[in-house]
């Protein structure tokens, strides 16, 4: 049976990421994803079985996606797609009111886990010569807004990482930053509150975006793309 290729997704269990893995599976792909939630990663467990498969894993864990990796290419191999997906937001906040901490936060999942993904998961396609990692970047990483610099530093890093990955890649591979557009999800509603719901949502989003995504190849090698009809900025 034709299991059409291999897709990881980070950020899995909830918004974007959620509403990829249905429209991937649909479509007759193999869909390999992470969350934090073991309960929500239980429940996308339950609802496709094999061969797709799901692990709670927290990319700002080094240790974890190692661990993740290895499981993964050892039994289905090296991906054909990897969606960088998983992101958080900071509060609503001026840059010097909000804590290290939280700052951290941020900067350990949104730039600390692509690459840690990319660590772990690139050598296996660098030594097939073949693959596709798609980053998500943002409108804010190439624009900026107040309230959210922690956001923008990290999808602007992302850009910058992606445009040096790009030059790293053998022959026939690619690596592109993705900006989604704006799409009503629980992280656009935590900056935009009751506006959010005039963007679409992610399973409407999903039907545009996944057939769009399955279209990189080497000649989208270090671009900045923007998913179709989904806006420019946030």
């Amino acid at each position: 049976m034709d299991r059409g290729k291999i897709i990881l997704i980070t950020g899995v269990t909830r918004g974007l990421g959620r509403a990829l893995a249905a429209e991937f599976i649909r479509l007759g792909h193999t869909v390999l994803g992470c969350g934090r939630s073991e309960a929500d990663i239980k429940k996308l467990r339950q609802t496709y079985g094999t061969p797709h498969d799901f692990y709670p894993v927290n990319v700002a864990s080094d240790s974890a996606v190692k661990s993740w990796a290895s499981l993964l290419v050892t039994s289905h191999g090296a991906p054909d797609v990897i969606l960088n997906n998983a992101g958080i937001i900071n509060r609503n906040a001026s840059l010097w009111e909000i804590e290290a901490r939280e700052f951290g936060e941020v900067v350990d999942t949104n730039l600390k886990g692509v690459a840690n993904v990319i660590r772990h998961f690139a050598p296996a396609m660098v030594r097939r010569k073949t693959g596709v990692i798609v980053n998500f970047s943002s409108g804010w990483g190439r624009s900026a807004d107040a309230e959210v610099a922690p956001y923008c530093a990290t999808k602007w890093a992302v850009e910058g990482l992606t445009q040096a990955l790009a030059q790293e890649l053998p022959t026939g591979m690619a690596t592109v930053a993705l900006n989604p557009g704006i799409i009503n999800t629980a992280m656009l509603q935590s900056c935009f509150g009751s506006s959010a719901a005039s963007y679409p949502l992610p399973e409407d989003w999903a039907k545009i975006a996944a057939p769009y995504l399955l279209r990189f190849g080497p000649g989208e090698n270090g671009k900045q793309l923007t998913v179709p009809g989904c806006g420019a900025t946030a």
